[in-house]
């Protein structure tokens, strides 16, 4: 699979940068399942029994694995060279984006007049989540170059160094998953305006276009820089897109004014208070029969301790505060609290377009939605991965 974007407004890379981008997505494959499979083993026959002689028991929570397993060799390997391949992702794009600026910066104004629209706010007091932690270990975090196309260019690159390829050759894989599960599943639903909450660079934002090309679709994202690289990106790939600078927890639009209200990856990177305020926003923007819906990573309490302390590593060792925190709370919890009804409520799992195909997706829209969420690949970038998702419906 290419660690190259497929799309024009993306930095040009030299056949060096392009191998070197290759060779660090090479070390993330090797640490995300040798090395994965390693520390595998030796919770097995190591940790879990020292935890077993010393409290009588098997490790319960994602914490007591992360607790049972510090220390191991296996462990410390796969930690140390998972944060350091982290590190050289963000370095393996830098040179391209900082050499490219003022060409990316051109191509931008140049597509100025296509169809689409961003909408800057000077005055917005970005989050601190957003700009005090350099979030994924990525220098400068989201608003890295401030206002400038920097951030939004690094993070495109480096993302698609970071997932191997597996998120699409343009990293729309999840949000093409997403919104074909919901036409299959749900096929007389036609929503009219769409809102796709904490974006970045658009990047599953778009899939919602190609999905529902007669819905309006508006994307919003606290960070500028970002925002003005997926405004030009989307219309680079002639996607009329709306992009304006807001945050998820305050929103600048009337009661009952969405049929969708979307984000991807996005809720685990919000404090619990922003969290909740985000969710009773989308509850008040939905109309009546509209869907409140979200990507994520699959809660601690449906997986196994390994697995869950496996996806909890990021909280502890990527920049990542507010992951766990977010991963040991209850999705239908969440909802019901922003003012859903219970029965209102569901979670699916999806398995990946690119990999498996569109017949999966409709076999999985059509079957046991909720099978296979504890699974090793759900939420894990590995060959087979599937993606979690919930939602619910204003009624």
């Amino acid at each position: 699979m290419t660690v190259e974007l497929q799309h024009p407004m993306k930095a040009q890379s030299t056949p060096d940068e392009v191998a070197r981008g290759r060779f660090v997505s090479g070390i993330r494959g090797l640490i995300l399942n040798d090395l994965a499979t390693d520390m595998k083993d030796a919770y097995d026959r190591r940790a879990a029994p020292a935890f077993r002689k010393e409290h009588g028991r098997d490790p319960e929570t994602s914490r007591e694995a992360h607790q049972a397993l510090r220390g191991d060799p296996a462990f410390n390997i796969y930690s140390a060279m998972r944060v350091q391949a982290q590190k050289m992702v963000w370095a393996s794009v830098a040179d391209s984006v900082e050499r490219e600026g003022d060409r990316l910066a051109h191509e931008a104004e140049l597509a100025a007049a296509a169809p689409g629209s961003l909408t800057l706010d000077p005055a917005l007091d970005v989050p601190k989540n957003v700009h005090a932690i350099d979030v994924h270990l990525m220098p400068g975090s989201y608003t890295r170059g401030a206002d400038s196309l920097e951030a939004g260019a690094v993070y495109d690159r480096g993302l698609a160094v970071f997932s191997m390829g597996l998120m699409g050759a343009n990293l729309d894989d999840i949000g093409l998953s997403m919104s074909q599960y919901i036409k299959q599943r749900f096929p007389d639903f036609a929503p009219q305006r769409i809102l796709d909450t904490g974006c970045t660079v658009g990047h599953n934002t778009l899939p919602w276009k190609q999905v529902y090309p007669d819905a309006e679709l508006i994307a919003i994202d606290a960070a500028p820089g970002p925002l003005a690289y997926a405004s030009a990106r989307a219309k680079m790939q002639g996607q009329d897109v709306q992009f304006r600078q807001m945050c998820a927890d305050d929103l600048a639009f009337e009661d009952a004014s969405f049929d969708v209200v979307w984000s991807s990856m996005f809720l685990h990177e919000l404090s619990k208070k922003q969290r909740a305020k985000c969710l009773d926003e989308a509850f008040r923007v939905l109309r009546q029969g509209g869907l409140m819906l979200h990507m994520e990573l699959p809660p601690n309490a449906q997986m196994g301790a390994f697995e869950g302390f496996y996806l909890d590593w990021d909280s502890y060792y990527n920049n990542e505060p507010y992951y766990k925190g977010y991963r040991d709370e209850l999705p239908g919890d969440l909802c019901a609290r922003a003012g859903f009804a219970d029965g209102d409520f569901f979670e699916f799992v999806v398995p990946s377009v690119g990999i498996y195909g569109e017949q999966a997706l409709i076999d999985a829209a059509r079957g046991d939605r909720a099978e296979g969420v504890g699974q090793q690949t759900t939420g894990r970038l590995a060959e087979g991965v599937m993606w979690y998702g919930f939602g619910a419906w204003k009624k």
